[in-house]
Order: structure tokens, then sequence, then C-alpha cells
């Protein structure tokens, strides 16, 4: 018996230990991957179109060359945690805090041109598209609570009048806008396919877990992880599973997926609860690297010149080669890490649960600019301002005059 137990311990750890990858295998090393015909081009009006930016969930920000350090024009106080950054579009942001509260204000001024009480909890950032605002929402409060119902709700981004609504179960999912769809996940293990503009259900998928993250679309395909410690991929048109992998054995249990992947390279980067970032092959599902970083990995990856960024629980940020997992540099912060990061102009900006927002330049890791606010995933940009999402305000910044 004492053979048996240490053999399975032996065969964990040789499982579970960092997989070093390959540049050659299932990597195609594009810098602006290859986007299908069903992916969704820039909206006339919208700026950043969803979490992430991109139906890739790159967390690049295209055409922008703001740079610190920054001067600030205008603060919103939303009153609330406001965990997720905004979406911009038609001359607004449109977010919403954990209150379950969503605004949209002026992008210039900062000032409020609608709000909307859902009354209910919330943890997501919405996706614009079809002069549409889509968002989700938990249960009503207590905010912790396991069970209950939520519901997707898109509204007029002109007015904020409800344009559709859904129930599902509850949602922490950012929603992904896809040609004419859009795609939610929720605590049930459903993944949905609504129409963008009917609010009409496409297709239905039942997955092994909790759906907390967003979905990642390339190539036809859809993908999210579980908390049934597993990430899939989707037929986007049908629903059919065509993949399923899951995250390495641990000797109690393996890590779970929070993290919403980001697509590129032909590969699927994910972070997860075991304290692992992931690369798996994006057509088959196959493991090609993990890398450890000490806590957990709740950040979604941003991708940018053949590396992946993400912040670990352990308060160290990382940058791994995008082919192989190596670890090209890292940063130590000043505390955990929880939320995702984004790329301006060559620097990664990232936040800490301790309330400090950096900006390192992302070829080297050195730290060029801080900001004494942020706890999550700290900024959007359009080509004029970058927008700060600090605890309970959102901060417009311009780049000051040297």
């Amino acid at each position: 018996m004492l053979g048996f137990v240490g053999g399975y311990v032996l065969w964990v750890r040789h499982e579970g230990r960092n997989i070093h990858g390959s540049s050659t295998v299932e990597f195609v090393p594009t810098e602006v991957p290859t986007v299908s015909a069903r992916s969704t081009p820039k909206r006339p009006g919208v700026v950043w179109a969803m979490y992430g930016n991109d139906a890739e969930r790159l967390r690049v920000a295209t055409g922008v060359t703001l740079s610190p350090p920054f001067r600030q024009v205008w603060t919103f106080r939303a009153h609330t945690l406001v965990e997720f950054p905004p979406a911009i579009a038609y001359g607004r942001l449109f977010f919403a805090n954990n209150a379950g509260v969503v605004y949209a204000i002026s992008a210039k001024t900062g000032k409020a041109i609608w709000s909307y009480n859902a009354k209910r909890c919330q943890a997501m950032s919405p996706a614009v598209g079809f002069g549409t605002v889509y968002t989700s929402f938990l249960n009503p409060p207590p905010c912790n609570a396991s069970g209950g119902e939520g519901e997707v709700i898109a509204f007029w981004a002109e007015s904020g009048k409800v344009r559709w609504r859904r129930s599902i179960g509850p949602s922490e999912t950012s929603p992904l806008i896809v040609g004419a769809d859009v795609y939610v996940g929720d605590w049930d293990g459903k993944v949905y396919c609504f129409a963008a503009k009917t609010g009409k259900l496409v297709w239905s998928f039942q997955s092994d877990g909790k759906v907390k993250g967003g979905l990642a679309f390339s190539g036809g395909r859809v993908y999210f992880g579980t908390y049934g410690s597993s990430v899939y991929a989707l037929d986007a048109a049908s629903g059919k599973e065509i993949w399923k992998a899951s995250a390495q054995p641990g000797l109690v249990s393996s890590g779970t997926f929070y993290s919403t992947p980001a697509v590129a390279y032909d590969r699927v980067y994910i972070g997860s609860t075991d304290g692992k970032m992931y690369s798996y092959g994006a057509t088959t599902g196959d493991l090609r690297w993990s890398q450890s970083t000490g806590g957990y990995v709740y950040a979604s990856p941003a991708v940018w010149h053949e590396r992946i960024y993400a912040g670990s629980y352990s308060g160290t940020f990382y940058c791994f080669d995008a082919a192989t997992g190596a670890v090209l540099w890292s940063f130590r912060a000043n505390g955990a890490i929880s939320g995702s990061a984004t790329i301006v102009a060559g620097r990664v900006y990232f936040s800490t649960l301790e309330g400090k927002s950096y900006a390192l330049n992302a070829l080297n890791g050195h730290q060029v600019w801080s900001f004494p606010d942020g706890k999550y995933s700290p900024v959007v940009a359009d080509p004029k301002m970058l927008y700060l999402v600090g605890y309970t305000h959102i901060y417009g910044l311009v780049s000051r005059r040297r």
C-alpha cells in the first residue's frame, strides 16, 4: 500500500511538472492572428468592443500612442467596486459596478449619460455592437450566494432602454460578440449563443463545471475554461464540442479556470488556480506548455509580440515566451495580482489588490509609471485618452506634455 501511495505521489508530481513548449509544434508565429470571416470587425463608432478588446481577447490597444506620465482630466465615482473595465463606443464608456448598476458616461468629460440598476450582483465587462450594450448578471444580493438565477440584458446604447433580456444561471462572463451572435456562460456550467439583435437562443452547451470566465473566438471556434478543471473548444456555429482538455493533476485536485482565454499563434493561453499559465494547441487541444507562477492565476493573459503577459497571486507579474512558456522577465509588485493586464503603446499595465497600478516596459519589464489606485484590470484606451479603473472610480487620463 505504501508503495502504491508513493508511486501515485511521484506520478502526480511528474504529471504536474512544468512543461517546456516547442516553437515548431502547433505554433504559427504571425503577429496578427488569422481571423475567420465570422469574426466581428470593428463597427463604426466602436473603439473597445468587449473585454480584451477583440474576439481573441488579446488585450492590446490598437492605433493608440499614449504614454506615461499622464495628467488626470476627469474622475467618475461609481460608488461601489468596479471590478472589470469599460467598453468604449459611440463616444461613451459602458461599465457596471458590483452592485449591478450599469453606466454610460461621456468619454470626453466623464459625466453620466444614463444608468440602469439591475439590482443584481455583477462582475463582467459589457460588449458593444449593433448600437447595443450586452451585459450579464449574477443573482440578486447577497453577492456571495451560490444559487439563484442570472440574466443577460441587452440595452440600447443611446438611451439605456432594455432591448431584450434572457434568464440564465448566475453569470460573471464578459459577453463575446462574434458576427451576429453573443456568447455567455453561467454557474450552471452552460454556454449560450444568442442572436445579438433579438436575443433568440441559437444553441446551448452543457460543460463539466461552472463557467466563470469569458469565451474567446478564433477560426470558427469558441474557447473557454471551467471550474471542472477543463478547457473546451466548441464549433461557434453549432455549439458542438471539438475538443476538451484538462489542467495537470495535483495531489488533491486539479486547478480550475477562472481566467478568460486568449487565442493566438494557433494556441490557447489560459491561467489556472493551480498557479500555472497553460498553453494548449488551438487545433488539437494538446497541452503545449505549462509554467508555474507561485500563486493563483485568475488573470486573463495579454498577448503581444509573441509574448504572454499575466500576473499571479504570488505578487509577481510575468512575461512568457508564447511558443515555449519560458519566463522572459518577471516583476515583483507590491501585492497579489488578480486582474488582467493591458498592452498600450509598448507598455503593459496591471494592478494589485493593494490598490496600485503599474506600467512596465513590455519588452524588458522595467517600471515606467504607477498610479495610486486600481485593484483588478486597470486600463482601456482610445487614441485620445487612457481610462484607468480604480477601486470605485474611473479616471480619464491624457499624456502629460513634457
